[in-house]
């Protein structure tokens, strides 16, 4: 079971974690190891639980606050998606282009996480092994970072319609599958699906700010879909006593969602990946003496 209060709070962390480049999975194992919320945690990596229609609910929210926030961008993207099947094609259509590359890069992720996103679940989603993904997570930031920086990629603030152009002119159909396989690494509990794709993004050749709003847009299909498939399972099978915390986390997960993308949106026009990593690492230290003091490790 869970509570109002644990559903409220895990459902903030979840909107803000998912798009901040720190791992939304790997917060929500982690919350609940330091709080002992021992149920949860054992739900977690469970088959058959409330946790992962709880996971359902708030991952659909978190897509809907993504969708919400970039409404105009997705209006031209869908247009210029069916434009590409006219005629005219791809030729001077940057949103077209645009929306076969976040296609190319979903079913990568997409397909992998059909297939195994159980497996590794049950496997991983385990505090220790949160908190060492957590620290290579930090690893992948940095890494990034630095990368960005020998490169002197511009920076600076530009419109939602200069991103479409940058990204359709600078990542290839390849390199927007190989930025589709990196978020595979998202399903270890730790790894952070929005800094793994924006890294690979900066290797592409776009600078922060557009790999940033490329990530949030490949985001909304990849997170809207594995939600949608699972939706059922909220309506079957499902205690009716623990429906209204769940709602009550996703409502919490799209505000949360919603004020964080609006903040990343602005905060990477001119900012970088360190202080993500930074705090990755850091935070990994912290709880592995924890776990220490505690004997758990």
């Amino acid at each position: 079971m869970i509570t109002y209060f644990e559903a409220i709070l895990m459902g903030l962390i979840q909107g803000l974690t998912e798009l901040f480049p720190i791992s939304s999975l790997g917060h929500s194992v982690i919350i609940a190891w330091v709080f002992k919320w021992n149920t949860i945690l054992a739900d977690e990596s469970k088959t058959e639980s409330f946790f992962l229609s709880f996971l359902v609910v708030l991952h659909v929210a978190t897509a809907l606050a993504l969708l919400v926030f970039y409404r105009r961008v997705w209006v031209r993207i869908i247009k210029g998606f069916f434009q590409s099947l006219g005629p005219k094609r791809l030729t001077n259509n940057p949103d077209g282009k645009l929306a076969w590359l976040l296609l190319a890069a979903t079913v990568p992720a997409g397909l992998f996480g059909l297939i195994f996103e159980h497996f590794l679940r049950t496997q991983f989603a385990k505090p220790l092994s949160a908190i060492i993904f957590l620290m290579i997570n930090g690893c992948i930031l940095l890494i990034g970072d630095n990368y960005q920086r020998r490169h002197h990629q511009k920076l600076g603030e530009q419109s939602l319609s200069e991103t479409t152009r940058q990204v359709s002119s600078k990542v290839t159909f390849s390199r927007s599958i190989l930025i589709g396989v990196a978020q595979i690494g998202a399903l270890f509990a730790g790894i952070s699906r929005s800094g793994i794709t924006m890294v690979s993004g900066m290797y592409s050749g776009l600078n922060t700010e557009d790999a940033a709003r490329f990530s949030f847009l490949l985001a909304t299909p990849i997170i809207f879909g594995a939600g949608i498939i699972k939706l059922p399972d909220f309506f079957s099978n499902l205690d009716s006593g623990v429906r209204g915390p769940i709602l009550a986390g996703g409502v919490a997960a799209f505000i949360a969602a919603y004020f964080a993308v609006r903040f990343l949106d602005k905060y990477f026009q001119n900012k970088s990946l360190r202080p993500f990593g930074i705090y990755c690492l850091g935070i990994g230290v912290v709880l592995l003496l924890l776990g220490a003091v505690r004997g758990h490790f």
